[in-house]
């Protein structure tokens, strides 16, 4: 293993959306499926933390169709939220504090929904 930064703040939302303040200033984002040409900031992360909170973001995406040999820019949008999909959120005061793995009984149903 290597150190790779030395962080001030850092955020993760889920394994592919995380904000890094690092110490020396700069700063590491990453949302899957969002370009990077799209700014984001360590405020923009805070405010996921918070319940039923989503972040809107317009961008920029390059569509090609080969049948008519055509490629076309369409901006689009990009609604960004902390979701429960795979663990179950912990929030105190409204605001997301923790997550903690589903338990399944052996019918493979959710029991600490």
């Amino acid at each position: 293993m290597k150190q790779e930064y030395i962080l001030d703040n850092a955020i993760f939302l889920s394994p592919k959306v995380y904000f890094l303040n690092t110490n020396d200033g700069k700063k590491i984002y990453k949302v899957k499926g969002l370009s990077h040409d799209v700014d984001l900031n360590l405020n923009d992360f805070f405010d996921l933390l918070m319940k039923e909170s989503f972040l809107k973001k317009i961008q920029t995406k390059w569509r090609k169709n080969l049948s008519e040999g055509a490629i076309s820019i369409l901006d689009q949008l990009y609604t960004l939220k902390v979701t429960d999909n795979k663990r179950k959120l912990i929030y105190s005061d409204n605001k997301l504090i923790a997550t903690t793995p589903y338990i399944l009984n052996n019918k493979k149903e959710i029991i600490n929904k």
